[in-house]
């Protein structure tokens, strides 16, 4: 099994990447919903966020108010902290299984993990990503996805590109970088031959394995 790391800031097309490694036959794995089934109800991530947020981050149906969280969270850096030490172990465990699954299935399975905050929030995972794919596109392009594909206000687009890493920090962990500013179909290109270049890795790894 080649387990490869997905990332990118918002809106630089990281879906489309990781839909196409899909068509390609990769199993991909997505950290946002893995945080979500880690706090569904009966969980004991979300048993572990009412015991130490109390009450009233749950809704009426027994499920996590995430605006009555976030609006806790936002701004207090401790709350998120306390958070993130609730929510992070309980993704990892979540992916362990998912991975343990996988190779059970199929020992040569590439593995595409797409994780927004891949350097927020622990880079290379020690070594779990065998290779970390770096999805970017410029800011101002960035920006006018935002604001013309999600409605948001220019001032929030760019405050939430601002809170993340920069490009210069996710280059860092790259080992390879797909320019997705271009058309969609120059896109598509790039994340082909990046296949092309991972599924023959994968092969000679399990080959020396």
């Amino acid at each position: 099994m080649y387990v490869i790391g997905l990332t990118g800031g918002i809106a630089a097309g990281k879906s489309t990447v990781a839909r196409r490694f899909a068509e390609h036959g990769a199993v991909v794995f997505d950290a946002d919903q893995l945080a979500r089934e880690a706090v569904e109800p009966g969980t004991i991530g979300l048993a572990a966020i009412r015991d130490r947020f109390g009450d009233a981050v749950i809704a009426a149906d027994g499920s996590l108010d995430r605006p009555a969280l976030g609006a806790i969270v936002f701004g207090d850096e401790q709350a998120r902290l306390d958070l993130n030490g609730i929510t992070h172990p309980e993704v990892a465990r979540l992916l362990k299984e998912r991975l343990e699954q996988t190779r059970a299935a199929d020992p040569d399975a590439v593995v595409v993990y797409d994780v927004p905050l891949m350097v927020e929030s622990g880079g290379r995972r020690g070594g779990l990503f065998e290779h970390v794919v770096v999805v970017e596109s410029p800011a101002e392009v960035r920006i006018s996805r935002l604001v013309e594909l999600r409605g948001m206000s220019r001032e929030e687009a760019e405050r939430r590109i601002r809170s993340q890493a920069t490009d210069e920090e996710r280059r860092a962990i790259a080992d390879t970088v797909i320019d997705t500013s271009g058309t969609l179909e120059q896109t598509l290109a790039q994340v082909d031959a990046a296949w092309e270049k991972l599924r023959g890795r994968g092969s000679a790894q399990e080959a020396a394995g």
